[in-house]
This record gives structure tokens, sequence and C-alpha cells, in this order.
């Protein structure tokens, strides 16, 4: 018996898909049961960097999720649209589909998933987050027994390309983004990446699995990395810290009166040199899981890439095989593999998150200007762990504070009534500390 594969899209990952499949020697003996049976293209005209026979090849991309023979759509061709309803057409024709559409199933995943489950179809996407490395599959299963307490991640890339690179060669946010366009570690519209947007994305997936709800994409916090400047890179790696951009899903501990609810947030975060993440650098990725009783564990690798995510694309494709082959009953998904979750978490505002802060004020200098900071922090509760004036700029000193703990609405407050001092020139940076 062979399984038959609808492959949507021969792009990067799409061409490092079929690679896999065409070339079972030395891998799992299963794949030698699966045959890919046609291909969607946007042109039949365009160079192959794999070889298949023509007659696989079609640009009638709807005659694959309509075809009685395919038994797995594989849908790699990025984008909102088509994506999505060639995803939702294959689940009504009975297709299991595969996919590594990070925004597609962020933003339309309870539509997905609510089709799939009627229809006995099974949705995976391991390639969705983190390009190769595997931990959707060890959230769904190995990790399920565990109280997630929190998921922590460098989910991007391109932003941890880009921020390891200024702390390497001190150079300012645009500069270096530029040049990784040219070398193609970044998009000609980073936008996606640089604002937070892709890891946004993501973490709406891992949040989704690791605490057994689905998150509505627009109630995560999204702060990108382009307000992050040389000085500050300088000022965290003084304080022992090194910048990166954090998705972060943490369950806080229930209130008797309130209940259970999550943070759920991408911001740049000064992280403790010491902590796992901190030394992950480059185009890297790292998720940093923490449970009971398991403690902390850690899933590193490449985030992106051909080979990396066309891996966890067939891994996927893999398991699906694997329960038609054991005679699998459609009418009854494996529990452990489909999605089957349909409440929604509730997200904590953003004024209720405690954590540490650091900002760094422009001032004039006059006496007592760090009194008056302390006063306004001590009026809302703000309580400061460091205070540092670190040098003069023309007419105004630089300070740096960070705090302990605090509310973040107490924060905010703070900082609203230091605006309005007569000796603070401006407050050009506020980061988050892990």
């Amino acid at each position: 018996m062979a399984f038959k594969i609808g492959l949507l899209g021969l792009g990067t990952v799409g061409t490092g898909t079929a690679q896999i499949l065409l070339d079972p020697q030395g891998r799992h003996p299963l794949l030698q049961e699966i045959e890919v049976y046609r291909v969607g293209v946007r042109s039949l005209d365009k160079p192959r960097l794999v070889e298949m026979s023509e007659s696989l090849l079609t640009t009638d991309l709807e005659s694959i999720v309509t075809d009685p023979h395919v038994d797995i759509v594989v849908e790699v061709m990025g984008g909102l649209e088509p994506a999505r309803s060639l995803i939702l057409k294959a689940i009504a024709n009975g297709k299991h589909v595969v996919t590594a559409n990070k925004a597609v199933i962020s933003r339309y995943g309870d539509e997905i998933f609510t089709a799939a489950n009627q229809a006995g179809v099974y949705v995976m996407l391991e390639a969705a987050v983190g390009g190769g490395i595997p931990v959707i599959q060890p959230l769904k299963q190995a990790l399920s027994v565990n109280r997630i307490h929190s998921v922590t991640g460098i989910v991007n890339g391109t932003t941890n390309y880009i921020l390891s690179r200024m702390q390497t060669e001190g150079g300012e946010f645009s500069e270096i983004l530029a040049d990784a366009q040219q070398l193609g570690y970044a998009e000609a519209d980073p936008t996606a990446d640089v604002d937070g947007l892709d890891a946004a994305d993501k973490m709406a997936i891992l949040a989704s699995l690791a605490f057994g709800g689905r998150i509505k994409l627009p109630e995560i916090y999204c702060e990108g990395i382009s307000k992050v400047s040389a000085a500050d890179i300088a000022y965290a790696e003084k304080l022992g810290f090194t910048i990166k951009l954090l998705a972060i899903a943490k369950q806080d501990l229930p209130a008797p009166e309130k209940g259970t609810s999550l943070q759920v947030r991408v911001h740049p975060t000064l992280v403790p040199k010491t902590h796992p993440l901190a030394s992950i650098s480059g185009v890297y990725n790292a998720i940093l899981v923490e449970g009971e009783p398991i403690g902390q564990v850690m899933f590193y690798g490449r985030g992106a890439g051909s080979g990396p995510t066309a891996s966890a694309v067939v891994s996927d494709i893999l398991n699906i095989a694997a329960i038609l082959k054991s005679g699998g009953d459609a009418a009854k998904l494996h529990p452990l593999l489909s999605c089957s979750h349909q409440d929604y978490c509730a997200i904590a505002p953003m004024e209720e998150l405690v954590t540490r802060f650091y900002a760094r004020f422009l001032t004039r200098d006059r006496p007592g200007v760090i009194g008056k900071l302390g006063t306004s922090f001590g009026n809302h509760q703000v309580s400061l762990e460091s205070v540092v004036q670190t040098g003069i700029h023309g007419e105004l000193a630089e300070i740096v504070v960070v705090t302990h703990d605090v509310r973040e609405g107490n924060f905010r407050q703070a900082l609203d009534e230091i605006r309005t001092l007569d000796t603070i020139d401006s407050i050009p940076s506020i980061l988050r500390v892990l």
C-alpha cells in the first residue's frame, strides 16, 4: 500500500520535502511506502532543484485537494490565501493535512481544527514553529503529562541574528538590518520579523498546545526590536545581560477570586547571561519549557531553511502514514496527535504583568535629578534594584535604572509622572527584564 502525497508548493520547503520523500534510503523504512503523487506549482516553466517527472506537476492546486487518490495534502506554499481555502477544501474532501504555515494556523486554527475534527482527519504542524526543532509533538505527547508553567522561546532567526551582531559588533539596528537583507538573512520587507509578528504567530501555536486552549492572536502583546539601540546592548552587557526577542507564555498562579490566566507576549528582553537562552546566537532558535514535575527542558536548533523545515514536514507525514498503516479508524482520531480543545485561554492584560524593567533616561545635568526619579518611582510602589549615571551627552546626563519585580501598570504610571519633571529630557528606551 502506497500513501499518496499531494504537495502544494515547490519552493524552498517544498523542494526539501520532495528530496527526502524521493530519496528514502537510509531513513525510516515506512518512507518507502510514501509516494509523491501530485505537486502544485505556480509555473510549469520554472527550473527545479529536485528531479521529478513533469507529469506530476500542475498549476491547478484545487485539483490536488479534491483528487480521490490523494491521502495526505502537504501545504508548504505559505501566505494566508489560497493556503487557508485549500486546507479547508482538503479537509472537506477527507484528506489529512500537513502544513508549515504558522500564519494560517495562528489566525484560522479554530476554523481549521474544528473542520478537521468533524471530518475525522489530522492537521499536523510540526514545521510551523522552530523549523526542524521537534517541539510540537513533544508538547502534544511526552510533555503533556506535566503541568506546564511557562514556554519561553527565541523563535525568530532574523531578529536573533540582528541582535547577536549588534552585540558582537556594536552596530545600530538599521545598519545591521540592511546588511542582513543584503546577505539574505532578512526579507526585503522585514516587518513580520523585526516587529515581532512572526514570533507572535509561533507563540500562539506553542501556548495553545502547552496550556490546552485556543489563543486569540490579537490578544498577544507584540513589540519588535527596532527601538533597541547599540547603547542599550552595551548597558545590558555591563549589567550582566544580553538582549533577545523573546516569545513568552506563562501561567499566572490563580488568585482565589480571579481564576487562572495566561501571560502571552513578544518583546525584546534583557536576559541574564546565566540563563539557558542567553547563549543562543545567530539564526538559531531555542524553546525553553518549564513544568512540573519535569523542570526545565530546552529544544535548540535551526529555526528555518529547506532541510530543517522539510525534516519536520516529513516527520508529520510519517506519523499520519503510521496511523493509516496500522488501520487507525479515521472516525476516532488519536488523542495525542489531534487537536481537540475548543475553549479559549484567558489572556491577562499587560498592565497586570509583574516583571523587572530596564529604563534609560536623558536628563538635564542638575543636582537632585536621581532623587526626583527615585521619589516618582516610590510614589507608585516601584522599587529600584540599581541606578547608574553612565555619562554626559552634551548638556544631558544619561541615567540607567533596573527595577525589582513590579506590576507593569504601576511602572507605566511612574513613567507618566517622570515625564512631567522639568529635569527629564526624554526616555529613549524601556525594556523588560527576564
